[in-house]
């Protein structure tokens, strides 16, 4: 790609974060994005096909990148599993909170931008679908804690799922309230202390 292509790419990028932050996806506007960064209209439209386009290349490596640490984190717990104690694995997937939160601000401007302004894009359950992946490898862990002689009580679909919801919701405030990062890693010490005491409580460990 020629230099003064990728500059201009580069350029377009840093102008569309702008924009989205600014805006937000609905109201964001590829006209003075073009504006901004001296090109036409129709020269922007080489870069990124349409609007929607353009945010998903802002948040999409970002994307990835979790889901490959995610699901590397949940193939730690089912090596930690193995060692039968219900009590060490419980304390492995505690730091999941600190963790996360860590990546999430290690990338605030993608998740500012998929918690706060993604409403009219494919990005805009971000957070749900997150509730929804987390639902899934927590059902997946007490299947193959069975495995290992190791139980928990069991919950209603129902109520597991509004569980899970609100604990993987109540993680993104820090985003959506734009704690720094020292308030966002001590809120998450607290989430963890208020959230694995009730966990521990239901389920019996």
């Amino acid at each position: 790609m020629p230099r003064d292509k990728t500059e201009a790419h580069e350029k377009i990028i840093a102008t569309a974060v702008s924009e989205f932050m600014e805006y937000g996806f609905e109201n964001a506007s590829m006209r003075r994005i073009a504006s901004e960064v001296g090109l036409t209209v129709g020269a922007l439209y080489r870069h990124f096909p349409n609007k929607e386009e353009m945010f998903a290349a802002l948040v999409e490596p970002t994307i990835s990148e979790l889901m490959a640490k995610y699901q590397g984190f949940c193939e730690q717990g089912y090596e930690v599993m193995k060692c039968g104690d219900v009590q060490q694995l419980w304390s492995e997937s505690e730091s999941e909170t600190k963790w996360l939160m860590s990546f999430i601000y290690d990338h605030f401007d993608v998740f500012r931008l998929l918690v706060c302004r993604s409403q009219g894009t494919r990005f805009e359950s971000f957070v749900h679908d997150m509730a929804q992946l987390e639902e899934r490898s927590t059902l997946d862990y007490f299947e193959r804690m069975k495995q290992y002689n190791m139980t928990v009580n069991e919950l209603s679909k129902q109520e597991f799922h509004m569980l899970v919801t609100a604990n993987v919701s109540a993680l993104f405030e820090a985003v959506i309230h734009d704690f720094s990062r020292d308030e966002a890693m001590h809120y998450a010490e607290t989430l963890d202390a208020f959230f694995s005491a009730g966990w521990k409580k239901i389920l019996g460990i």
